[in-house]
């Protein structure tokens, strides 16, 4: 499988799964061959073939909607790696967590960690994940707006999250989603200011751009 991004520091592998266009994605130290993989959808065939090309060091799923879980157990059975999700998530998952993704702690493998960041909204335990100038969002940030959310308490509480633990993180950075194509952190920050700047019925919820008039 050809990288969809690689330097010196990082090799990382998308893999489009499923019938719901998930990405799931394999982050590899390019000095150690160690990885780690972000999330677990349906249909992983290919997904386990280009991970088990690597050292899996773990399985790190970024929230509990059924899409981004369905492969776990044949993700795990072929692959033998630890899976870590929030603890408010992980009731859904097919089986018990090896561990809990808390905010603020790292994930390591090979040379480089991977940070933890609590992103609630989309779901109560949503995480998103950075590296670098790389982050992976899950279902909580999009090229052009926020996740699906169920109430307008819910997408309260992913634009704070997404404003206040996102937005924060450098311009240069690149977003790589559950589904669709990966996003500009600048693009992502100008398009925000833009959905601020207006007035929104106070039942706004469900899918939401950040353009829309």
């Amino acid at each position: 499988m050809s990288p969809h991004y690689q330097d010196d520091a990082i090799t990382i592998h998308k893999v489009k799964c499923g019938p719901y266009d998930n990405n799931a994605y394999i982050l590899v130290c390019p000095e150690t061959n160690e990885s780690i993989v972000i999330d677990a959808p349906e249909g992983p065939d290919g997904l386990i073939a280009a991970a088990g090309a690597t050292t899996v060091r773990s399985v790190l799923i970024t929230h509990n909607h059924s899409d981004h879980i369905q492969g776990l157990t044949e993700v795990t059975s072929a692959l033998g790696a630890p899976v870590g999700i929030s603890q408010g998530d992980a009731s859904a998952l097919p089986r018990p967590p090896d561990f809990f993704l808390q905010d603020g702690e790292s994930v390591v493998a090979g040379t480089w960690t991977l940070k933890i960041i609590s992103t609630p909204g989309h779901t109560p335990g949503s995480t998103c994940l950075s590296i670098g100038n790389h982050l992976f969002t899950g279902d909580t940030l999009f090229p052009g707006g926020p996740g699906r959310t169920g109430t307008p308490v819910d997408l309260d509480r992913l634009i704070l999250s997404i404003t206040g633990r996102l937005l924060t993180l450098a311009d240069g950075v690149t977003f790589y989603p559950g589904h669709g194509d990966d996003g500009g952190l600048k693009a992502a920050k100008d398009e925000y200011a833009f959905f601020a700047s207006k007035e929104h019925a106070p039942d706004l919820s469900g899918d939401v751009l950040w353009l829309e008039r």
